[in-house]
């Protein structure tokens, strides 16, 4: 597969989270960290997203199969200030980068026999996931947990629905009132997660954010990850300012989206996290750190075809993971957008592990086709 035609198929992912297209801002200066040692091309696939594309700053670290880690940076942490752009323990908001951590929690449950994949939603949430008006065909007791992990429910999406003026909503009752898409077929939407975070809680009578804390982001060494707190609006710790067009003002234009309501964005996309912790996350969960072998293999192997025009024949999606082959063979990733960032992350068969990240959302189609030439060069480098 050429690396035009694999970049395509991963942009698609990228996109398929996005809550906010981003208004190009001014170019910044680039850099790469001391001691860094990475081809000439990567640094040049970042300073294109803070170039070319306007986007502050922008972030690539690769861990290598050995354990040695590299950092390639372009642009500033703050604009206007030529502040450099922060290094791998800087947090951001992963958005859709969520997914992963929530399905290797659900599957850590499935593991201690409290979730059955091949399970009715309605059996662990009875009578709440009912359809009305334009969306009356919905029924939970048609779904199973598996259909949620794989983006298969027909649960239509419920982000574009919210009024961002006025947090929170009943973002579950949002969706039960639009249109389904096709039962059994791929198709993305946060409406997934929002309902498997509430499984989550059914069977163990606490949040997903403590549960998936205890068994997946603290076994796995993620130290510097975090869920917000509820009216928590801050990124804690040391990070880059982010920029974009607030969703709740879309005439003002492009603003400082560094405080946002993180803890609204929920189960599919709410965690903070840094690109080193992202690394131990892929890293941990194919070591068999937090799941059996045999989990792991039903969380890559058990996936369905994305099937979107967009996609070349061949690109899957299983629970929280989809998989494509780049240019260097096959890779496990998934992207992430909130107001003001743009992430994908991801691992190949070598044991090589990317996270590329920028602090604007990549909104256009040359924005995530630039992302994506800089993942692709960052993993198989």
């Amino acid at each position: 597969m050429s690396q035009k035609n694999s970049r395509r198929l991963l942009a698609t992912a990228v996109a398929g989270a996005l809550l906010l297209s981003l208004v190009p801002s001014s170019p910044a200066s680039a850099r790469t960290e001391p001691g860094a040692s990475r081809p000439a091309s990567l640094q040049a696939r970042l300073d294109r997203l803070t170039g070319e594309d306007g986007l502050p700053g922008a972030l690539a670290h690769v861990r290598d199969r050995r354990g040695g880690d590299v950092t390639t940076v372009s642009g500033t942490a703050e604009r206007g200030t030529g502040r450099p752009m922060v290094g791998a323990d800087g947090r951001f908001r992963i958005g859709s980068m969520t997914k992963p951590v929530m399905a290797v929690t659900v599957m850590r449950l499935v593991e201690q026999g409290r979730i059955r994949l091949n399970v009715p939603v309605d059996r662990y949430l009875p009578g709440v996931v009912r359809g009305k008006g334009a969306g009356a065909a919905i029924d939970g007791r048609r779904i199973t947990v598996r259909d949620l992990l794989r983006q298969t429910s027909g649960l239509p999406e419920y982000v574009d629905a919210v009024d961002w003026s006025k947090l929170p909503q009943d973002y579950l009752g949002l969706a039960l009132t639009r249109r389904p898409t096709p039962a059994g077929r791929f198709a993305y939407a946060n409406t997934n997660y929002l309902v498997a975070g509430m499984v989550v809680r059914a069977v163990t009578g606490r949040d997903f954010r403590e549960v998936s804390r205890d068994l997946v982001i603290e076994p796995l060494g993620m130290r510097d990850t975090y869920w917000p707190a509820r009216g928590e609006t801050d990124v804690r710790g040391e990070h880059a300012r982010t920029y974009g067009v607030h969703p709740a003002d879309p005439a003002g234009g492009v603003v400082d989206l560094t405080r946002l309501p993180g803890y609204e964005f929920g189960a599919g996309g709410g965690l903070v996290s840094t690109p080193g912790d992202l690394n131990r996350f892929w890293r941990g969960v194919f070591a068999g750190r937090t799941l059996s072998r045999g989990a792991l293999r039903t969380m890559i192997g058990d996936s369905v075809p994305i099937g979107n025009a967009d996609w070349p024949a061949g690109a899957r999606y299983g629970f929280g993971i989809a998989d494509a082959r780049l240019s260097c063979g096959r890779a496990w990733f998934h992207g992430g957008d909130v107001p003001g960032v743009s992430v994908v992350s991801g691992r190949d068969r070598r044991g090589r592990q990317v996270t590329v990240y920028t602090t604007g959302s990549a909104g256009t189609a040359a924005q995530r086709e630039h992302l994506i030439a800089a993942f692709e060069t960052a993993l198989c480098g």
